[in-house]
């Protein structure tokens, strides 16, 4: 903020300090200007650059999660037969999009045998394999198979270890 300031005020024909007018903060994305607006109001009210920038920083990952969570993509169908749904996930899997593979996943009227395809997905951290545990719990509760096909090495590494142990060799 203090370099973009210095140089509006030394650039010619530069007339005030704002560098960002109305006109163009209307074509902003709304999070992006919630996280400007938020920050330089930190800054302002407690005089402080450096908690402005932390706070300014961790609103941007807030934004930047909401906006990648729904960035996989679930689509189920049944076999001719009725017997089995394959779910197919397409997407990244990640903190921010396991919730709703729980959520597409995890419907009451399924038949007794459940597939889930991840081979058009890549698991990028715990979070998704925690999910997909969750949708295994939930389904055997009601006496249903799942059967999870596709996982990439790193995910299938994850899910293969015991529960409480997906941190590695600490």
């Amino acid at each position: 903020m203090i370099g973009q300031t210095m140089i509006n005020v030394r650039v010619p024909g530069a007339r005030t300090r704002l560098s960002v007018r109305p006109r163009t903060l209307r074509r902003m994305p709304l999070g992006e200007t919630a996280v400007m607006a938020t920050t330089v109001v930190v800054v302002v009210a407690i005089h402080n650059l450096a908690a402005g920038a932390v706070v300014g920083s961790v609103a941007a990952m807030v934004v930047f999660a909401r906006r990648v969570a729904h960035l996989a993509h679930v689509s189920g169908v049944v076999d001719p037969d009725g017997t089995q749904v394959v779910y197919s996930v397409t997407g990244e899997l990640f903190f921010a999009s396991s919730g709703d593979l729980v959520h597409q996943c995890d419907r009451l009227g399924d038949p007794d045998d459940v597939v889930i395809d991840l081979s058009g997905t890549h698991i990028w951290d715990a979070s998704p394999v925690a999910a997909l545990d969750a949708i295994e719990t939930k389904y055997a509760r009601r006496g249903k198979k799942v059967v999870i096909v596709g996982l990439n090495e790193p995910g299938a590494a994850m899910h293969q270890r015991p529960a409480g142990e997906l941190t590695g060799g600490h």
